[in-house]
C-alpha cells in the first residue's frame, strides 16, 4: 500500500504540472493574439498535447482511486458474495482492456510512429513522445486494478 501511495502522490503531481503548464501556455497564446498582436505558433500544438496526456493519465489516476463511471443498478440489488463476484468480474474485465487495448496496442502505436518518424508540424516533436501515455496508463491501470484484485 505504501507503493500506491507513492505511485498516487508522484501521478497528482505530475497531473498538476501538466495542468499548470497547459494554462500557462493557453493564457500565452491569448496574450500574444490579442495583446501583442502576434500569435503564437506552438500553443495551440502544445495545448493539444497537454490535454491528451492529461485526459489518459487522469483515467488512470481516477482508475486508482475506483472513482471511474459505473451503472451500479446492479450491484445495489445484489447479496453481499454476489456484489463482490460483480466487483472482481469489473476489474478483470478493465485489467484486460488495459493490458490488450492499451498496453499492447499503445506498444505498437508508439513503435510504428517511431519508425516512421511522425512529428509534430509546429514543436517538431516526435509523435511517439505523444502517444507514450497510452501504454504508460496502460501500466499504471493494471498496476491499480492487480493490487484491487489481490487485497480484496
Amino acid at each position: 500500500m505504501k507503493l500506491r501511495k507513492t505511485i498516487d502522490a508522484a501521478l497528482a503531481g505530475t497531473l498538476i504540472l501538466i495542468m499548470t503548464v497547459m494554462v500557462v501556455n493557453v493564457l500565452w497564446q491569448v496574450c500574444s493574439r490579442y495583446v501583442l498582436g502576434s500569435p503564437s505558433s506552438f500553443t495551440d500544438e502544445l495545448a493539444r498535447y497537454l490535454m491528451i496526456w492529461l485526459g489518459v493519465l487522469g483515467a488512470a489516476y481516477v482508475s486508482g482511486q475506483n472513482g471511474h463511471v459505473a451503472i451500479d443498478v446492479l450491484p445495489a440489488r445484489c447479496a453481499p458474495p454476489t456484489r463482490r463476484l460483480l466487483q472482481q468480474t469489473v476489474r478483470w474485465i478493465i485489467l484486460a482492456f488495459a493490458l490488450f487495448g492499451l498496453v499492447v496496442g499503445g506498444i505498437r502505436l508508439v513503435y510504428i510512429t517511431f519508425v516512421l518518424e511522425q512529428y509534430s508540424p509546429a514543436l517538431r516533436l516526435p509523435l511517439a513522445y505523444v502517444y507514450l501515455v497510452i501504454p504508460v496508463s496502460g501500466a499504471l491501470i493494471i498496476y491499480y486494478k492487480a493490487t484491487d484484485l489481490l487485497s480484496r
